[in-house]
C-alpha cells in the first residue's frame, strides 16, 4: 500500500532510538523528509546516518532537550527551515524511571509532568501554525497502554500520561477538518526502555535475570512474543498519511491484545 508521504515533512521527537526512530525510520522509507531529535548528540548522529538511506527524503537532526520550551521552539523552526514546512508531528519521549509511591518526591512529579505531558504540549503549540499549513497536517503522539491499564512500579507513567489522552482528544476536536490528532498506545516492545525496566526489577528482587524479566512480560500477551519496534512504526505512518484520513481522535493500542479493557 502506498501511504502517500513521499515528499511530506515529518518531526518526530525523542527519535534517536526506541519507538521515536522506528516511526521516524517507516515515515523515512515511505519518502518524507524526517527531522529527528534527542538529547544524546552522539546517538543522535547515529541515528541520521542510519536512517539517511532508508528512502528518498531527507533526515536532519536537531539536539533538544524536550523539557525545555525554549529547546523546543529551535527544533520546530529547525525543522521549518529545513524542509520549508511540517505536515506531520509525531511526538514521543523517553520515560520516567520505574518507581513506587513512596519511593517518589515531589520533583519527581514535576520532572516527570514536563517530561510526559509539557514536552508535547509546547511542540504541538510551536508546530500548530505550520500543520494548519499543510493540506494534510496530522498529530500521533506516542503515550503507553499504561494510560488504560496501570503496570505495577510505574506510578509517574502511570498516572502523568493520561493527561497526554485528555490532550489528545480534546485538540482532535479543536483542531479538525484541518488537523487530525490521535495516540498509539504501545504495549511491551521490546526497546531500550524495557531492557532499563527488567533490569530495574532485577534490582529490587522481582527477577533472578534478564530472561526470566523477559519472560514475563510475555506470558501475559496472546500474541504470545513481545512486539517489535517496527509495528508501532507502521501504525503511525498510517495515522499520519491520507490512508488513515478518516481516523481523528482515538487512543489505539499496539499491544498484541494484552489490554484486557
Amino acid at each position: 500500500m502506498d501511504l502517500e508521504l513521499d515528499g511530506n515533512s515529518a518531526l518526530v521527537t525523542a527519535s534517536s532510538s526506541g519507538l521515536g526512530f522506528a516511526s521516524a525510520e517507516t515515515l523515512a522509507a515511505e519518502g518524507a523528509n524526517v527531522m529527528i531529535c534527542g538529547r544524546d548528540e552522539e546517538r543522535l548522529e547515529e541515528a541520521r546516518e542510519k536512517l539517511a538511506d532508508t528512502g528518498d527524503g531527507e533526515v536532519r537532526a536537531t539536539p533538544t532537550d524536550l523539557t525545555d520550551p525554549d529547546e523546543v521552539s529551535h527544533l520546530v523552526s529547525e525543522t521549518v527551515d529545513a524542509f520549508g514546512g511540517i505536515d506531520h508531528l509525531v511526538t514521543s519521549s523517553g520515560g520516567p524511571p520505574s518507581t513506587t509511591f513512596l519511593e517518589t518526591d515531589e520533583q519527581d512529579w514535576y520532572q516527570a509532568y514536563d517530561l510526559l505531558v509539557m514536552s508535547v504540549v509546547w511542540t504541538i503549540e510551536n508546530a500548530h501554525e505550520h500543520l494548519l499549513e499543510s493540506e494534510h497536517g496530522t498529530i500521533t503522539c506516542i503515550t503507553s497502554r499504561t494510560v488504560r491499564e496501570v503496570a505495577d512500579g510505574l506510578l509517574l507513567s502511570n498516572s502523568v500520561r493520561r493527561g497526554v489522552i485528555g490532550l489528545v482528544k480534546t485538540v482532535s476536536r479543536e483542531f479538525a477538518p484541518e488537523i487530525r490528532a490521535n495516540a498509539v498506545l504501545p504495549g511491551t516492545i521490546e526497546t531500550p526502555r524495557i531492557e532499563e525496566l527488567i533490569e530495574a526489577n532485577i534490582e529490587r528482587g522481582v527477577y533472578e535475570d534478564y530472561e526470566e524479566g523477559l519472560a514475563d512480560m510475555s506470558s501475559d500477551i496472546p500474541m504470545d512474543r513481545l512486539g517489535e519496534p517496527r509495528e508501532l512504526g507502521d501504525v503511525v505512518a498510517l495515522l499520519s498519511s491520507p490512508r488513515g484520513s478518516f481516523v481523528n481522535g482515538v487512543a489505539l493500542p499496539i499491544d498484541g491484545g494484552l489490554l484486557r479493557s
